[in-house]
């Protein structure tokens, strides 16, 4: 058996750029389909795909995963940026998809099997008052969710006192001081109104100076909350030891993270308890599996990223991943429009608290191509990464 195509796919059923690869066979009517999306540079991963990888690998037995893996990975020598990750990441998961297929089996079978039957997952909660996310917290609670992430004013939101000086350029502007001060305020209010037995969750989203945010978390500690994201940027890893030290508030980290060596140490040293990849950022699941396994020796959970820029085949493989490894934490969840589902057939579904398989074989989802191409991608400059401190000084989301 051979790889006889590959075919790059860019969909936007819900306004974000999906890029989907899907693997054809010698096989006939065999085929697997992967997750490649980088929403906000899908063009690059497409290059990398049709330049690239198809050439390379058409003519190769889908079967050898491994070897296809690490021979994509060092075929264009330098390695390990997001473009080339996500491009490898949509090979490596439809690889998996066609063994799946092979084997008459759902892919966490050939990885040892389940763990649990379904992934708890967390929902996300926001508003411009902490009463607007109080209900959206309540709302949830009652379909049995007890696990909310909650935000004000989105990211980095809070009013600011602070006028931008004459001429500044366009931008999205924020007030780290009056989101830190608005994010206190918030949980102080909704451990208030809900009591001890809701779990929350709160994304810093790398928003802070290393020691506001250490401030932020020492000020969040008394609210109890299940995890604490991305509170520092990956820059600022050092970081994380003062912060270890100076509260006993759940980690989360790892969103933006690329490279094994951005996550050795801070798991190594125990420095946070959730990793937080995005699966196709890092290469997808041949990857995360080998990072799954290693966190496992040091106490540390997974909580893999599974935000809408996420194709449904994305957060399929996400909860293939979740069912079959044990130290599993949490996933995050934001649900399928009709649009997604009717262009994604199979897709996860959520019940309550968790979110289950189909249990058909491969990652047990499809990929309608009619329509997807009602679909096609927006290719434009994104606003929310254009970033500006009130003083109009450009900074990173």
């Amino acid at each position: 058996m051979k790889i006889t195509n590959i075919k790059t796919i860019i969909t936007a059923p819900a306004k974000l750029n999906l890029v989907i690869v899907k693997i054809e066979t010698s096989e006939p009517g065999l085929y697997g389909l992967g997750c490649a999306t980088f929403a906000w540079r899908s063009l690059a991963v497409q290059a990398v795909l049709d330049n690239y990888l198809k050439p390379f690998l058409t003519g190769k037995d889908p079967q050898r995963i491994e070897d296809i893996w690490q021979q994509c990975a060092a075929s264009g020598y330098w390695r390990n940026g997001p473009e080339l990750n996500n491009a490898l990441s949509g090979i490596d998961m439809a690889l998996w998809d066609i063994k799946g297929k092979l084997a008459g089996l759902p892919v966490y079978q050939l990885w040892g099997g389940k763990c649990r039957e379904g992934a708890l997952v967390y929902r996300h909660t926001g508003g411009s008052t902490p009463e607007e996310v109080e209900g959206q917290v309540r709302k949830y609670m009652e379909q049995g969710v007890m696990h909310l992430r909650c935000q004000i004013g989105g990211y980095g939101g809070g009013k600011s006192p602070l006028a931008s000086p004459e001429g500044a350029l366009p931008g999205q502007y924020f007030d780290p001081a009056a989101y830190a001060r608005t994010t206190v305020e918030l949980f102080a209010y909704l451990r208030k109104k809900l009591g001890p037995e809701v779990e929350l969750l709160h994304d810093v989203h790398e928003r802070l100076a290393p020691i506001d945010a250490v401030r932020l978390a020492k000020q969040l500690e008394p609210y109890r909350l299940f995890f604490l994201e991305d509170a520092l940027a990956p820059e600022q890893g050092e970081w994380f030891r003062t912060l270890r030290g100076q509260c006993a508030l759940p980690l989360a980290m790892g969103e933006l993270f690329n490279h094994p060596l951005e996550w050795e140490t801070l798991i190594k040293e125990r420095l946070i308890d959730f990793i937080r990849v995005h699966v196709s950022q890092i290469g997808g699941v041949t990857p995360a599996l080998k990072l799954a396994r290693f966190c496992e020796q040091f106490g540390v959970r997974t909580a893999w990223h599974g935000p809408g820029d996420v194709s449904p085949v994305g957060h399929a493989a996400n909860i293939h991943l979740d069912l079959a490894v044990p130290n599993f934490g949490i996933q995050e969840w934001g649900g399928f429009s009709p649009e997604l589902e009717k262009v994604f057939p199979g897709c996860p579904k959520q019940k309550g608290a968790y979110v289950y398989l189909n249990g058909r074989p491969g990652w047990g989802i499809e990929l309608n191509e009619q329509e997807a191409a009602k679909y096609p991608g927006i290719h434009e400059v994104p606003a929310w990464t254009q970033t500006r401190l009130p003083d109009g000084t450009s900074v990173r989301p």
